[in-house]
């Protein structure tokens, strides 16, 4: 799912493309993406562009007479831009957005159709579509320290709730823990003043430093291959690749169709996380640390 970095890049580039034109039409291709129905989507169309701004995870489009259209692109939505007239494709394709500046081109690779359209009415109903967190960016010690531990719950998924803080998934957040050297399932009320100082520094530099990054990548262009798996990362999406910082093996945790990267040794003292299925399939057999592990697949070797 494009997170804080992914979208503010394509918030940059849209504004840079259709700030102060018009819309002059909305092709719909994908039935599930239209998820409201008053006012009527017809409504946008012929409007001035007023602004574009991010919202959590998601994209609003402001056009005169107080609308906004508000885009989430869920786990596999994508944003085109074409600098002439196009249409959406029946394959991929859910909409196309006509400018007279050029044409957005929404699409969704995957079979599960999860990506949604919104136009609504005033900013009251915008903020409706605001989960409520807060950007970490913005936050000082002490207010990132309330917001973090308003819930116990474990860092990864306090840092993932976009009730708690804005844009942040489950990429972003693997990234963010490594380089803070924090547990994913440690429990925030366990974190002490310095710990919680170093996971706020973490995630901002995180953030910023990945926003520059997409940044300098797309330049005047548009971001064409935004994707949560890029070989720069130091750990997401790079189970049993060497950690950047201490050579040891990225590890994983499963849970249905999320998984959680770390590095054991810099992460959790060289224990190994129990992943659900496997630790249950495995029971007494499961290793406990990351030596224990590489002497099990050395043992296998010598055996095989």
């Amino acid at each position: 799912m494009p997170e804080y970095p992914d979208v503010s890049v394509y918030v940059e580039c849209l504004q840079r493309r259709i700030q102060d034109e018009i819309l002059e039409g909305i092709q719909i291709v994908g039935p599930a993406l239209l998820r409201s129905v008053d006012p009527p989507l017809r409504e946008a169309e012929g409007r001035r562009v007023t602004r574009v701004e991010r919202l959590g995870k998601r994209i609003v489009i402001g056009l005169e007479e107080d609308l906004f259209l508000v885009v989430h692109l869920m786990i596999a939505g994508r944003l085109r831009w074409r600098a002439q007239a196009a249409r959406a494709s029946r394959k991929t394709g859910l909409a196309a957005f006509q400018f007279s500046s050029g044409t957005l081109l929404l699409t969704e690779a995957s079979p599960r159709k999860r990506a949604s359209l919104y136009l609504v009415c005033g900013e009251a109903s915008l903020r409706a579509h605001d989960p409520g967190g807060l950007n970490v960016l913005e936050l000082d010690t002490a207010h990132f320290r309330a917001q973090l531990l308003l819930e116990n719950r474990t860092l990864k998924r306090a840092l993932t709730d976009p009730r708690l803080f804005d844009g942040i998934g489950n990429a972003y957040s693997d990234e963010i823990l490594h380089r803070a050297g924090l547990s994913p399932v440690r429990l925030t009320r366990q974190l002490d003043a310095d710990e919680v100082e170093r996971l706020r520094v973490a995630a901002c530099e995180t953030l910023e430093e990945w926003k520059q990054r997409l940044h300098d990548q797309v330049r005047d262009g548009f971001p064409e291959k935004v994707t949560a798996f890029r070989p720069e990362m130091a750990v997401h999406g790079r189970y049993k690749e060497p950690c950047p910082v201490c050579g040891s093996a990225v590890q994983r945790i499963v849970y249905a169709a999320n998984e959680t990267n770390y590095c054991p040794t810099c992460q959790t003292g060289g224990k190994l996380l129990a992943d659900r299925a496997l630790s249950r399939l495995l029971k007494k057999d499961w290793p406990h640390s990351l030596e224990e592990l590489e002497e099990r697949i050395a043992n296998a070797r010598d055996g095989a």
